[in-house]
């Protein structure tokens, strides 16, 4: 497969070298390559590049083997697509296996450095919200790569005469530094692996950007004495990767995880079925420290940056807010050696410097924003406004941090001088629509739903949750066109169940076209037959086609898994008392009502009543 994709990274590499100033002296100097603005979404390290002139925005991902686009991204942008150049062409990741394409990007721009015929695989889920594709190891192992997320950046840089030098430049002598073995990275396993160990059980782990949070691998957190059952442990979310399956976890307390020369104490971490992954160390991690991967030497050098390690959500309860902020759940690791640092070429921010900047601020505040640090990140997001007052971005980025705040109306301002500066500006767009949901604006909602869907692409990810919105705001027949357009360039996304599901709903909830929600509820079950969302869904076609029995028997199914849904208790009663079953139907009824008073009048207005 390989040998058959275009290598962009020799010619980029050349490219990149002739950019450096200056002659290298006998001993250890770094020239820096390039340095790439990374803006933190959420915990998603972002950065825009071109796609034969367009803007694209990509997510910096250390654990992809190659660079992929997205299907709607690739569709977004007009790219053609080979599934001929390698014949069964499939990629493995989180989630499982994935069919997929090569498509060839004519000039790819990225570093400012325009790059000709430059290969993507195509395959798979979206990667996030607005975000078109990852930039993976084809291209960043290079040469030496620095993750510097908490200042908003990453760097390449080329090393000579290094080969037992303490390659984190930035550390000042005293400083506490760590440094780890990695893999020599191949064409076939190009990934920054090294070994580390999780309450003394020895695992591989994977340094991956792309990974929101980390995650142990179930087999590896067995052999460290933690299971599913054991006590303790607590569900945690559903996970995905590029796979079309969603991976469960559960979140557990490991006493010592030592990656390198550093050790976390007391860490909650998630676990779950990884397939051959040990452990993915993602961008939580990435966020707490500054990382120089020595592609020159094959070892990594990091230093801990300060804030927790892991738990970067708001605690589930408590006990783990215990965990939040405390010393054992950050490293403190002890200086391994007195050698001297590399020097580079290259303007080092340090960690309590200030840039001068309103972009550098800004990614600043967007990585505080991504560690919950919301009042630092909202002071220094002001500092940006202050400084480019025209620049629309800083404002959306300031509203983001204010709805965490629970600052609503000075989010909506923020909005509004966002679109007033930029009136297509699509995700300013959309937030201002969910506030106007929030604050129960239906006017306003539609609005911008509607401008929304005028400025998006046909292909565009963005559509699922326009469909979403668009059925918040009591209009399925315009969230079914959204979905219409979503689905079929979405075949192998982890989110099409559930998009089946909302399609099957909305149809079910105008009463109409009941054949073809009914086809919808059964593919989106084939892909996930214990969903009692889809069984409620079907529960209501069955409901309103007359099929009473099926509907009671989708009822019981979906509420023996969740037994607090609403419209399923709503719906067996209507069924129940059709059937002549009133005490069970009333009792049914009377639960709905309990979960949500509204339900009722709505069904009404709908037609769904005894």
């Amino acid at each position: 497969m390989f040998h058959r994709l275009r290598r962009p990274s020799r010619v980029l590499l050349v490219l990149l070298v002739h950019l450096v100033p200056g002659v290298y002296a006998s001993e250890c100097k770094l020239g820096r390559l390039a340095e790439l603005p990374v803006t933190m979404d959420g915990l998603r390290p972002t950065f825009t590049a071109q796609i034969n002139g367009a803007d694209a925005v990509f997510t910096l991902d250390s654990g992809a083997f190659w660079s992929v686009l997205s299907p709607g991204g690739a569709a977004q942008y007009k790219l053609h697509l080979d599934h001929n150049r390698v014949p069964g062409l499939y990629f493995r990741g989180v989630g499982g296996n994935v069919d997929a394409a090569i498509t060839t990007v004519k000039i790819f721009t990225i570093f400012n450095v325009p790059l000709h015929n430059v290969d993507f695989i195509v395959g798979g889920s979206e990667v996030g919200p607005n975000t078109v594709g990852v930039l993976g190891q084809n291209l960043l192992r290079i040469a030496d790569v620095e993750y510097d997320f908490g200042h908003g950046v990453m760097r390449l840089f080329r090393a000579t005469s290094c080969k037992k030098t303490n390659m984190a430049y930035w550390a000042k002598p005293g400083d506490r530094y760590s440094e780890m073995e990695i893999d020599q990275p191949t064409p076939s396993e190009p990934h920054t692996v090294g070994v580390g160990y999780l309450n003394g059980a020895k695992l591989r782990i994977t340094f991956d950007s792309g990974a929101q949070v980390s995650v142990v691998g179930l087999r590896a957190a067995a052999s460290a004495g933690v299971k599913p059952d054991s006590p303790g442990v607590q569900p945690g979310r559903a996970m995905s990767g590029f796979g079309r399956s969603a991976i469960r976890t559960w979140i557990a307390t490991f006493p010592v995880l030592k990656i390198g020369d550093e050790e976390v104490h007391n860490a909650r971490l998630h676990f779950g079925d990884l397939g051959t992954f040990d452990m993915l160390l993602g961008s939580d991690f990435f966020l707490s420290h500054r990382i120089y991967v020595a592609n020159s030497q094959n070892r990594l050098y990091f230093t801990y940056q300060g804030g927790p390690v892991f738990n970067l959500n708001p605690p589930h309860n408590a006990q783990t807010a215990a965990n939040s902020t405390t010393s054992d759940d950050g490293a403190t690791p002890e200086p391994l050696s007195s050698a001297p640092a590399a020097s580079a070429d290259t303007k080092e921010p340090g960690n309590n410097s200030t840039p001068e900047d309103a972009g550098a601020i800004a990614r600043q505040a967007a990585a505080l924003a991504a560690r919950r640090d919301f009042e630092e990140a909202l002071r220094e997001f002001n500092r940006a406004c202050e400084l480019a007052p025209a620049e629309p971005t800083y404002y959306f980025q300031r509203a983001r941090v204010r709805l965490n705040m629970r600052q609503p109306d000075q989010a909506a301002s923020d909005l509004d001088q966002a679109l007033k500066l930029k009136p297509d500006y699509l995700d300013a767009v959309v937030t201002r629509a969910e506030l106007n949901l929030f604050k129960k604006d239906r006017a306003a909602a539609l609005t911008d739903i509607e401008a929304a869907d005028r400025l998006a692409a046909k292909e565009s990810d963005i559509r699922l949750t326009l469909a979403r919105l668009y059925e918040r705001a009591d209009s399925p027949e315009q969230a079914l066109t959204q979905l219409d357009l979503w689905i079929p360039v979405h075949s192998q996304d982890v989110r099409l169940p559930a998009a089946f599901n909302q399609r099957c709903w909305n149809r079910a909830l105008l009463g109409r076209q009941l054949d073809l929600a009914l086809e919808d509820c059964n593919a989106g079950l084939r892909l996930n037959s214990k969903s009692p969302q889809l069984l409620d869904s079907r529960g209501l076609v069955y409901l309103r086609s007359g099929k009473l029995d099926k509907a009671i028997a989708d009822y019981n199914a979906a509420l023996k898994i969740n037994p607090k849904i609403a419209w399923s208790l709503y719906g067996r009663g209507v069924a129940e008392m059709r059937k002549g079953m009133t005490t069970q139907g009333e009792a049914d009824m009377a639960a709905a009502a309990a979960l949500a008073p509204q339900l009722g009048e709505t069904a009404k207005r709908l037609g769904v009543v005894p």
